[in-house]
């Protein structure tokens, strides 16, 4: 992922910072515990299509 995109990409329910997550090829939010798919290196920025969080699922480190 590269780290420009990284840092102009939010989420689009809260407009909060994303942590990239390389080995699920996903952009996390820590605040609304959602994780966006990145397929074939795009980042899918729905709500519809990311997934939620379980409370026991750990978000990596920023």
């Amino acid at each position: 992922m590269d780290k420009k995109l990284l840092d102009i990409l939010a989420c689009p329910v809260c407009k909060g910072p994303l942590v990239y997550d390389r080995d699920k090829q996903e952009l996390i939010c820590k605040v609304d515990r959602l994780a966006y798919p990145i397929r074939e290196d795009i980042p899918v920025m729905l709500e519809e299509e990311a997934r939620e969080l379980p409370a026991d699922e750990e978000v990596p480190a920023t």
